[in-house]
């Protein structure tokens, strides 16, 4: 087995990551995720909006003791949403065992890093930059700054619960969903290339007419898995 899926399935496994985040890894398939992604040890990664840090957790693992791992939570989620949505990473910030890991937090309109990085993780969460309790955010601008905290050649990653085709944003604030279309068209308009997308969490069972949310889809909705790449 390469060096790096040694490194990714040591991660899934590590018995620090919470029963309740281990329970997601059917639906959410961390391993192909992370593997797709191009992670790997040393690198320099953004966790943007790292929620419950249930991916904070596995980069960090992954790139090891030379790489690092900045979780970002934007000051307009601090303000509007439960504590309990960023609960987890602030839980991974205090713990000294991740010693990896950084805290960064700001409005998103002065989104920025400490360094250039190899690797931007945005999952499940793109949608909502487009939504009222952010802002909603200056999406074209944000996407530019992403861009730009690249070094030449890297990755953006993201994961996000899919719209009907044709629908834009229209479901974005109220089922939380983005149709993959869009999502692309924006970040292709800030310089980035699609290198790949990989159906590993598609869900045709997913007929996008619920809020991801909803108990009989919750966990288990349609999701895109896009890798861009900033040209070299």
């Amino acid at each position: 087995m390469p060096l790096t899926a040694v490194l990714v399935d040591a991660a899934v496994s590590d018995p620090r990551r919470p029963e309740e985040q281990i329970k997601l890894d059917v639906t959410r398939k961390p391993v192909l995720s992370v593997l797709f992604s191009g992670a790997k040890a040393g690198d320099h990664i953004a966790d943007v909006m790292s929620g419950n840090g249930y991916f904070t957790r596995i980069l960090s693992d992954v790139v090891g003791p030379r790489g690092r791992v900045y979780a970002y939570i934007p000051a307009e989620q601090i303000a509007h949403c439960s504590p309990g949505e960023i609960a987890g990473t602030q839980a991974i910030t205090r713990d000294s065992s991740y010693r990896n890991v950084t805290l960064l937090t700001g409005s998103l309109a002065d989104f920025h890093v400490p360094e250039k990085l190899d690797l931007i993780w945005m999952s499940q969460s793109y949608h909502d930059l487009h939504d009222s309790f952010l802002g909603p955010a200056n999406v074209a601008t944000l996407n530019k700054t992403i861009f730009e905290a690249l070094k030449p050649g890297g990755v953006f990653l993201v994961i996000d619960h899919v719209a009907d085709a044709g629908s834009g944003l229209r479901d974005t604030e109220t089922l939380h969903r983005i149709d993959p279309i869009r999502l692309k068209s924006e970040i292709e308009a800030a310089g980035f290339v699609l290198e790949a997308q990989s159906d590993a969490l598609r869900n045709t069972v997913d007929d996008h007419k619920l809020a991801i949310f909803d108990p009989s889809i919750r966990g288990r909705t349609d999701q895109v898995l896009f890798r861009f790449r900033k040209p070299n």
